[in-house]
C-alpha cells in the first residue's frame, strides 16, 4: 500500500472514530521498526459499549472504501479491541488498560503522525 493510501485510509478510520466522541487519537509510523504493519491507531473509548460502537463505526466506514478487517480482536469484551487491516493496526481502548499496556512507550520509536484533523470540539454542558 502506498503511504498516500495509507494516510487516506488510516484518516477515513480516525474521522469515523471521531464521531463516536473517541478521545487521545495517536496515529504512529511503524513502517521502521515493525515488520507486521505501516501504522498503528492508538484510540480510547470511555466505556466498553463506546469501545465496541469506535470498532463498528470504523469497520463500517472502512468496508465502504473496500477494505476489510483481517481479524477482530477483543470484541466483546469491549476493553481492548484491535483491528487488523494488514498495514493499520488500530487498537481501541477503554482508559484503564490504555494506561496499563502504554503502547505510545512500547512505541516511542515510531513517529507521531499528522493526519491534518481534529477532534471536534466537546460541546459545553448547559446547567439545567
Amino acid at each position: 500500500m502506498t503511504e498516500p493510501d495509507r494516510l487516506a485510509m488510516a484518516r477515513e478510520a480516525a474521522e469515523a472514530a471521531f464521531d463516536l466522541k473517541a478521545e487521545a487519537l495517536v496515529v504512529l509510523d511503524v513502517s521502521e521498526v515493525s515488520s507486521f504493519a505501516d501504522t498503528f491507531i492508538l484510540v480510547t473509548g470511555r466505556s466498553d459499549r463506546q469501545v465496541r460502537s469506535i470498532c463498528d463505526a470504523i469497520e463500517r466506514r472502512l468496508r465502504a472504501q473496500g477494505e476489510r478487517p483481517l481479524g477482530i480482536e477483543g470484541y466483546n469484551d469491549g476493553r481492548w479491541v484491535l483491528m487488523d487491516f494488514g498495514d493499520l493496526i488500530i487498537h481501541i481502548f477503554i482508559p484503564d488498560v490504555r494506561a496499563h499496556y502504554d503502547l505510545e512507550r512500547l512505541w516511542s520509536d515510531a513517529p507521531r503522525l499528522d493526519l491534518g484533523i481534529a477532534p471536534p470540539p466537546n460541546p459545553v454542558r448547559s446547567a439545567s
